[in-house]
């Protein structure tokens, strides 16, 4: 008799956003002809920088020829793109990463939930709520976690966000494993300190304990004193893996690329308490179970490090963030208490109602989509998030029809 994984019995009915979508589709049923503009889900809207498809082009067209065609590629990603990532992304701001750190992925969400693989099902995790759900939701899937009970898993170690904190969690007040972190956080939008991150790398250190650091929306801080790797903090490369994304940075969500730093000095335990390379562990699993992105996919990536490149993906970060500030601007105006979408592209909204209730009275009353804070946890019920991806022109719109509609409320 084959048995199924019981712990996919602990998850919820479904998955966050697939809830949205049927509630979205069931509201344009009922209204065929009304106009819906989704502010919801964190998927970009604007197309590939020029210098991206220039360069995708010309992997096309290498694959095209016998001479230049390309086959299987190397399982952590082409060295070519590996050193800039290093370069740019890291050793430029002062962080010591080099190119066989980096592994590169089809996406920072399967990483994410991938690399919980390679640790023990009986560790303590710190996972901060309101949070991503994939953090949780891959955990729950490994077993790592009791039953559902009151809005929480058993098990868990659930780091608090509030208006009183800044949604920036404090330091456990217990012993744990693993952590995850993520800043710009999503869903919040709250960014973390230099000094913030060294107290999380001193907590890691003390505690061996390794931080799981989700930096896929880096590209839109614009306050330099921010840090925009948890590498920037000395000794977090013994206690930190880094994950990061071309999706929303260079509009990649529908390409897929992304990427993870481990670096070699990174190291966990085993039972007997001897200490093994984690840089080691997951190069297996990613050899094993993983042959890649495509080249042309990994040409465009490439593109995005160069004078162009560098240039247009600025000037998409820039637009995405001046739809953040206009709802931001006019969500306070309507006397809506926010954080975010000042160095990143999620306005999180205390909506000062249940989540769900304001979510429906956005959709039914403004045809406006945006995202139940109580899907993120339970300290994300009372708010929303409303996401800065689409065009300015439609942000104008959701905008006025949700000021409207509230105004009326």
């Amino acid at each position: 008799m084959i048995k199924i994984n019981e712990n996919y019995l602990k998850l919820q009915a479904s998955y966050l956003f697939s809830d949205i979508a049927k509630r979205v589709s069931a509201y344009q049923e009922a209204h065929p002809d009304r106009e819906i503009i989704k502010l919801g889900i964190g998927d970009v809207t604007r197309a590939l920088p020029r210098a991206c498809i220039d360069a995708f082009h010309q992997g096309v067209d290498e694959m095209a020829d016998d001479a230049t065609f390309h086959g299987y590629g190397p399982e952590q990603g082409y060295l070519f793109l590996r050193e800039k990532i290093a370069k740019h992304d890291f050793q430029d701001r002062g962080a010591d990463i080099s190119a066989d750190e980096i592994f590169v992925s089809d996406g920072a969400k399967c990483d994410t939930g991938n690399i919980q693989e390679i640790f023990a099902t009986d560790v303590t995790i710190a996972i901060p709520d309101p949070v991503y759900p994939v953090y949780l939701d891959t955990n729950v899937m490994a077993g790592r976690t009791g039953l559902y009970n009151n809005g929480r898993y058993d098990g868990i170690v659930y780091l608090e966000g509030s208006r009183e904190n800044g949604f920036i969690p404090e330091l456990p007040d217990k012993k744990v494993d693993l952590i995850y972190l993520c800043f710009p956080n999503n869903p919040t939008g709250a960014t973390i300190s230099k000094s913030g991150l060294k107290a999380w790398v001193g907590y890691a250190r003390d505690n061996k304990a390794l931080i799981l650091y989700d930096a896929a929306y880096e590209a839109f801080i614009r306050d330099n004193t921010l840090p925009k790797s948890i590498y920037e903090v000395e000794g977090a490369r013994e206690v930190a893996i880094e994950f990061r994304s071309f999706s929303k940075t260079a509009g990649f969500t529908g390409t897929r690329c992304a990427y993870t730093v481990v670096p070699k000095n990174c190291t966990a335990y085993s039972t007997s308490g001897e200490r093994h390379s984690v840089h080691a562990l997951w190069n297996r699993r990613h050899t094993t179970k993983f042959n890649s992105v495509s080249y042309p996919v990994q040409k465009a990536a490439e593109a995005v490090y160069s004078d162009d490149g560098h240039r247009q993906i600025r000037e998409l970060s820039d637009y995405y963030l001046k739809n953040a500030a206009l709802i931001r601007q006019e969500m306070e105006a309507l006397g809506y208490a926010c954080i975010g979408g000042e160095n990143s592209p999620y306005i999180w909204v205390d909506g000062q109602t249940d989540s769900w209730k304001f979510f429906d009275l956005l959709l039914e009353k403004a045809g406006v989509v945006c995202t139940p804070g109580a899907g993120f946890g339970r300290c994300g019920e009372g708010y929303i998030r409303i996401s800065a991806f689409n065009s300015y022109e439609n942000v104008q719109k959701a905008m006025a029809r949700i000021s409207e509609a509230l105004e009326g409320k």
